[in-house]
C-alpha cells in the first residue's frame, strides 16, 4: 500500500506491522555469538571500537554510553570502549586533509591491538569509511562484528559476525540496529555481578 493512500494512523500501523515483521527474523545465535565475544574481550582487557555515519553513529555513540556506564559501573569486570565517531575534531581533520574514507580507519590505527574488537555500523554496508575500518582491523587481528543489511553491500562478507537485518528500508535497519545494540548491552547490564 502506498503512503499516498494511507491515513496517518494506516502510515503508522503498516510502519510498526513491516517492523515488527524483521524481529522474528535476526538471528539469535549470532547474537549469542556477539555477546560472547564481547564478554571474551571485556574479560581479557581488550578493547572494544565502534563506527558509522549519520544514525549509525549516533547508534553507535549511544551503545557506548551503555557499555561503559551501564554495563560497567558498579560491576567487577568493566568495559573498555571507545566510539571513533564522537571526536569531531579528529574526524573533520582526517576528513578536511585525508578524505573522509580515512576517518575512522586512521583513528584506529592509533588504538587497535590484536584481540580488540570492532563493532561496525552501516545500513548500506557499502560505506567507504566504514569498511576501510573492517579491513585494517582484521589485518590487525582484531574481531569484527558487523550490523548492516542483509540485502547487499560489502561489509557482510568483510565481518567476522554478520549481525544482518533483512531490509532494505533505512528507518526499519536504523530501528533494529538500535534494538541489537541493546540486546547486546542488556546481556551485561543484567547479567550478575559475580565476575
Amino acid at each position: 500500500m502506498k503512503v499516498s493512500d494511507m491515513n496517518d494512523a494506516g502510515f503508522a500501523r503498516n510502519y510498526l506491522t513491516e517492523l515488527a515483521s524483521l524481529l522474528p527474523q535476526l538471528d539469535a545465535d549470532r547474537i549469542g555469538k556477539a555477546i560472547a565475544l564481547m564478554r571474551a574481550v571485556r574479560d581479557n582487557g581488550k578493547t572494544i571500537y565502534i563506527c558509522g555515519n549519520g544514525g549509525s553513529a549516533s547508534i553507535a555513540s549511544q551503545m557506548v554510553v551503555d557499555i561503559v556506564k551501564g554495563a560497567s559501573f558498579r560491576k567487577r569486570a568493566r568495559f573498555r570502549m571507545i566510539s571513533l565517531t564522537d571526536s569531531l575534531a579528529t574526524i573533520t581533520a582526517y576528513g578536511n586533509d585525508e578524505g573522509y574514507e580515512t576517518v575512522f580507519v586512521e583513528p584506529l590505527k592509533n588504538f587497535a591491538t590484536a584481540g580488540d574488537l570492532l563493532i561496525c555500523i552501516s545500513g548500506s554496508g557499502n560505506s567507504p569509511n566504514v569498511l576501510r575500518a573492517v579491513e585494517y582491523a582484521s589485518q590487525a587481528g582484531c574481531h569484527t562484528i558487523a550490523l548492516t543489511t542483509g540485502q547487499g553491500g560489502r561489509l557482510r562478507d568483510l565481518a567476522e559476525l554478520p549481525l544482518l537485518v533483512p531490509s532494505g528500508h533505512m528507518g526499519r535497519l536504523e530501528d533494529c540496529f538500535f534494538i541489537l545494540t541493546h540486546v547486546l548491552c542488556y546481556a551485561f547490564i543484567e547479567e550478575p555481578n559475580v565476575c
